[in-house]
């Protein structure tokens, strides 16, 4: 049996795009970037229609379990724009740990986490439906080891600072870099896993579906 190597990528999921090649819903897909990507491509981590930013694509089946379900967390760092003014109180409530509801309808203390208050990243593209200028805002970076549904999004609307836009920049040392809004980079496995501070990636095994 031939042993066709495995591709990996990383793109800029542009806002109102769903991390998916295939939906039976009339959304954005994947598929409508300009890009020629491999049969069995599929997307790990996914970021809601909504979010924007790093998002990691490949063949390679084991790297959600390695990257997501194993017991060395990974850390990811977003960039976040909510409304009004945070203040100091506020962070320190995010940095230790917030209520939320997660799906079953039960409530999840967040783990500790860092935030801090940053200017605008002149990097960001503009978009459609930008937040007024004008109206009382603060842009946060956030760095997790964790990601429950809609965790940011939930987080800041607890203590009243609705996400207006979420952009995820890295996962550990694999960082969106200068990628513009709905590009595409691949890139070599070695430095892929290393980036992402995956040790002995080879030895582990997946169960066939």
């Amino acid at each position: 049996m031939i042993d066709i190597a495995n591709r990996y990528f990383i793109i800029n999921k542009p806002y109102k795009m769903v991390s998916q090649f295939v939906s039976p819903d009339n959304v954005n897909l994947l598929g409508a970037l300009d890009f020629n990507f491999p049969e069995g491509i599929h997307a790990i981590g996914r970021l809601d229609n909504n979010s924007e930013g790093l998002l990691i694509l490949t063949t390679n089946k084991r790297v959600t379990k390695l990257l997501f379900e194993s017991d060395t967390p990974h850390k990811r760092t977003y960039v976040i724009q909510v409304e009004r003014r945070v203040s100091p109180e506020t962070l320190h409530k995010l940095r230790t740990g917030i209520s939320i509801r997660i799906k079953g309808g039960g409530y999840y203390i967040t783990t500790p986490c860092e935030v801090d208050i940053i200017e605008k990243p002149v990097e960001l593209h503009k978009r459609d439906h930008e937040f007024r200028v004008d109206l009382p805002q603060t842009w946060l970076r956030m760095t997790l080891t964790e990601g429950k549904y809609h965790q940011i999004r939930k987080m800041v609307s607890e203590v009243y600072h609705p996400c207006k836009r979420l952009v995820r920049v890295s996962i550990e040392d694999l960082t969106l870099g200068d990628l513009q809004a709905g590009q595409v980079r691949e890139i070599e496995e070695n430095e892929f896993f290393e980036k992402l501070k995956i040790e002995n990636w080879k030895n582990v095994d997946i169960m066939p579906e």
